[in-house]
């Protein structure tokens, strides 16, 4: 196998409107053999476009968070490619990947995961501190805004309150630029209000800062505030919806839930 020099590695993928930041071809991801055999991803196509924010969506134990984890690189999968921009990750060792991850990738999980000992501002720059890299300083007050954090900077984690940690866990997703954002339940730790601040500011960061964001979530409300949402059931897609309402989508899942029941 002939080995990829860094640049090679890491390439600058298309930026042509509507290329894809993140892709899977025939994706699958398989536990156990025999009798204990799960196939938790089964053959799974999809890309995911740049600019747009898009919900994963289905049952519980359909495969939504598989597929981000293996799409994400937090993961390893049993068959079938996974791409970030031009860069096939299974071609990737331990050290390239980490890169990969650090660079291109930012994430949002339910856990806030911030260090009570730093501040905000220090949170959100960490991951740049500990690859050596400055922020954008220009960028950094940019998403600062965006995230409506300005006079919280200075505070320490417990005298934030949940929705403006979050708050904390999305700007530092956003810091280093990103070419997509992952985010895992981001909001289920959140009230109703805090939720929807939240989520408006990852819709923000699409329309506003041009990222891409994929969100796995189990809410019809959460998934309202997407340009689509893709729906998995037994570790396949079952539907793609473009612009979303929350009732479509709780439609959608009934559906789902009811053909399940007769099948």
């Amino acid at each position: 196998m002939t080995t990829s020099t860094p640049s090679d590695t890491l390439s600058a993928p298309s930026a042509a409107a509507g290329a894809a930041a993140a892709r899977a071809v025939d994706l699958s991801k398989v536990y156990g053999q025999g009798e204990t055999k799960v196939v938790a991803l089964d053959s799974v196509t999809v890309d995911f476009r740049r600019g747009q924010f898009t919900a994963i969506m289905g049952p519980s134990g359909s495969g939504k968070s598989t597929l981000m984890h293996c799409m994400a690189g937090l993961d390893s999968f049993s068959s079938g490619s996974a791409w970030i921009g031009e860069t096939e990750l299974s071609s990737l060792k331990d050290k390239r990947l980490t890169r990969l991850r650090r660079d291109k990738i930012g994430f949002i999980f339910q856990a806030f995961n911030l260090l009570p000992t730093l501040t905000a501002l220090e949170n959100i720059t960490l991951p740049m501190d500990i690859a050596g890299r400055k922020p954008d300083r220009e960028w950094l007050e940019k998403v600062v805004e965006t995230v409506g954090l300005a006079g919280r900077l200075g505070h320490r984690p417990n005298q934030l309150s949940g929705g403006q940690q979050q708050r904390v866990a999305v700007a530092r997703a956003l810091a280093a630029r990103p070419e997509i954002i992952f985010g895992d339940e981001p909001t289920g730790n959140l009230d109703s209000r805090a939720g929807a601040e939240v989520l408006g500011f990852l819709r923000n960061s699409v329309r506003e800062l041009g990222r891409t964001v994929v969100m796995v979530t189990h809410d019809p409300v959460a998934a309202s505030y997407a340009d689509r949402v893709v729906f998995l059931a037994d570790g396949r897609i079952v539907d793609d919806m473009a612009d979303p309402t929350a009732e479509g989508v709780l439609d959608r899942m009934k559906a789902f839930d009811a053909r399940g029941r007769t099948s």
